[in-house]
């Protein structure tokens, strides 16, 4: 049985590989999901299959084809983890906007699958249920699981995405793991099209990488949006709704493309943030933003000079 999978998979790559250069639609993949999809009346909440995730920002939808695929790899990284929170609130904003579009489509609501990093969730933290409640997802359909090894996470994401049991499969990597290339993400890419579920892959603080995922977004926090008070004045730097910088690395764009966003999670909608309404961050957060320290009153502390003389341990 493991030998018939991989000589499958290592088919469904090279048509796909074949119909991507002769510009084709992948015949193979596209009769594998039909065929997964044909064998699974209820879908829950991806049950009115839809192949995209639009945004709601047209400049964003646009940028992307139309929105999110809902039947591929979405790399969503962090340039640091000091940048976690963000990569993470938008990844689970994208989960409840998903939530949002099939609302009312089916009775069932399938859950969403965190697969969490030990060390990023170490130096991070874990996603708790009144943030998860505050980005618009319900706790209890949110599953988490925090495997040792990265091989039994692959192992996991591959599984829950065959299963077909959750509306998104998250998964969280640190860094850029060596174990962790383009073979693997090859593999999360074709079972994620075979079963017609999104896959969002979130990498903290890595480094861009070749990977099989369609698109690429860095995220970074951006300040909240000044709030007019009562008189009509403006408070600024005040608590406002979660907004991210976003910058599209990998499309079929020929230059990256930039955007902030503003999330309401009570509606469940992204709105664009105009670079003349956005605000800077202050000095004090501003990045390397490490302490001052005051200079030494007597300078820094030289080396001595060497002498003319250099001293051996006398031999035994």
């Amino acid at each position: 049985m493991a030998e018939t999978a991989v000589a499958r998979e290592t088919l469904f790559a090279l048509r796909e590989t074949i119909a991507r250069l002769e510009g084709r639609p992948i015949p193979a993949l596209s009769a594998a999901a039909h065929e997964t999809r044909a064998t699974e009346p209820e879908a829950g909440l991806m049950g009115a299959v839809q192949s995209l995730l639009a945004t709601g920002v047209a400049d964003l939808d646009q940028a992307m084809q139309g929105g999110v695929p809902l039947d591929a790899l979405t790399e969503i990284r962090s340039l640091a983890l000091r940048h976690a929170g963000a990569a993470s609130g938008f990844t689970l904003a994208l989960a409840a906007r998903l939530g949002a579009q099939a609302a009312g489509k089916t009775a069932t609501v399938s859950p969403v699958l965190w697969i969490g990093d030990t060390v990023a969730a170490m130096e991070a933290g874990l996603p708790y249920p009144i943030g998860i409640r505050d980005f618009g997802l319900e706790p209890a359909g949110f599953l988490q699981a925090s495997p040792r090894k990265l091989e039994e996470a692959l192992w996991l994401a591959e599984t829950a995405l065959a299963s077909a049991a959750f509306a998104v499969v998250i998964l969280e990597v640190r860094g850029n793991p060596a174990r962790f290339g383009l073979t693997e993400s090859r593999r999360l890419a074709l079972r994620a099209k075979a079963a017609g579920r999104p896959l969002f892959l979130l990498r903290q603080g890595g480094e861009e990488e070749a990977s099989s995922a369609l698109f690429r977004l860095s995220v970074e926090p951006a300040p909240a949006l000044a709030r007019p008070l009562p008189d009509g004045s403006m408070l600024g730097g005040s608590i406002g709704h979660p907004a991210f910088h976003l910058t599209l690395e990998k499309s079929r764009n020929p230059a990256p493309f930039s955007i902030t966003l503003e999330w309401n999670a009570h509606d469940r909608q992204f709105s664009l943030v105009p670079d003349a309404q956005r605000p800077a961050f202050p000095d004090e957060y501003a990045a390397h933003s490490g302490a001052d320290l005051p200079a030494s009153a007597d300078g820094p502390d030289r080396p001595e000079a060497l002498g003319p003389v250099l001293a051996y341990s006398r031999p035994a």
